[in-house]
């Protein structure tokens, strides 16, 4: 069973989950703009977020920027690392085969949680918690097989290869933030101005740059930057160290069922009977594996 703090903290790892399932809508505004110079701005906005706090606060992030060398391999390995590999992935293979095979990681982080030390919140994992995460997994690979056809092929070999290793590699970063839970979440702010530096040399290296054409863009830029890509990182963050890694595993497969849903209210996509059972296994799936969540709010 889960303390209230623990409690608390898996609702503000939700709260990253939420913003995640706009980033198809958003992303459709400035889909002429090239990945990693959005990456780049997205990350510039994000550092800003939490420069701000930080000042608020009174948050020296020059004594945060002390931490452990370790500590930054895995912040900015994580950030930066897993948004590289998956640009590399959907240059080099369809995006619905990528998509799925990125949607490994909710289900490798519930898988990865028993390999951490009990006192980290480890050893802890319960069939639901598997249950509930293959459940979504499920329901995810029927959003993506109802956009076309699903066929692999080996002349996209590579692609495939760098989307698991993306998988892998935002698994790992997430599970093992646990590990360093004594390090601030402000520490986030620190990792986002390094990848948003990386992501504008990997820019020039690799793009041709593409400036925004309008407001509505500029406007979506911030959006993601506030939101899906940017501000949910601090929420991820706190949640992975303080809240249920299983729970929050498992229930990220709500992001492309609200995503779905989100780019249906708007007009973008089309409501579909895939659509409608994929939503009933994966909130079957989430309710599973929030048993225990459940049972502590049901208690008060």
């Amino acid at each position: 069973m889960e303390s209230q703090s623990q409690q608390k903290a898996t609702l503000i790892g939700f709260g990253a989950i939420l913003l995640w399932s706009m980033l198809a809508f958003l992303v459709s505004f400035v889909s002429n703009i090239p990945p990693l110079l959005l990456l780049a701005m997205n990350f510039y906005i994000a550092f800003f977020i939490g420069l701000v706090v930080a000042i608020v606060q009174r948050i020296n992030l020059f004594e945060i920027a002390k931490m452990d060398f370790k500590v930054w391999i895995l912040g900015v390995g994580g950030l930066f690392g897993y948004h590289l590999l998956l640009f590399i992935a959907l240059r080099n293979a369809p995006i619905l085969q990528t998509s799925l095979i990125n949607y490994l990681w909710p289900l490798l982080i519930v898988l990865f949680s028993i390999f951490l030390p009990k006192n980290h919140g480890g050893g802890r994992l319960r069939y639901w918690h598997v249950l509930g995460a293959l459940l979504g997994l499920a329901g995810s690979l029927l959003i993506v097989t109802s956009r076309g056809d699903l066929s692999f092929s080996n002349n996209y070999l590579f692609g495939y290869l760098m989307a698991f290793f993306a998988a892998i590699i935002w698994a790992s970063y997430s599970v093992l933030s646990r590990l360093f839970v004594r390090i601030s979440t402000h520490s986030v702010t620190l990792f986002c101005l390094v990848t948003a530096i990386s992501a504008t040399f990997a820019h020039l290296y690799f793009e041709q740059t593409i400036w925004p054409q309008n407001l509505s863009q500029w406007l979506a830029i911030l959006a993601l930057g506030l939101g899906p890509v940017g501000g949910a990182f601090y929420l991820w963050d706190y949640g992975m160290k303080h809240g249920s890694i299983a729970l929050l595993g498992a229930g990220a497969y709500l992001t492309p069922l609200f995503s779905s849903f989100i780019l249906v209210f708007f007009g973008i996509s089309k409501a579909s009977n895939s659509l409608f059972i994929a939503a009933i296994l994966i909130t079957l799936g989430a309710l599973i594996a929030a048993k225990e969540l459940m049972f502590m709010v049901n208690k008060k």
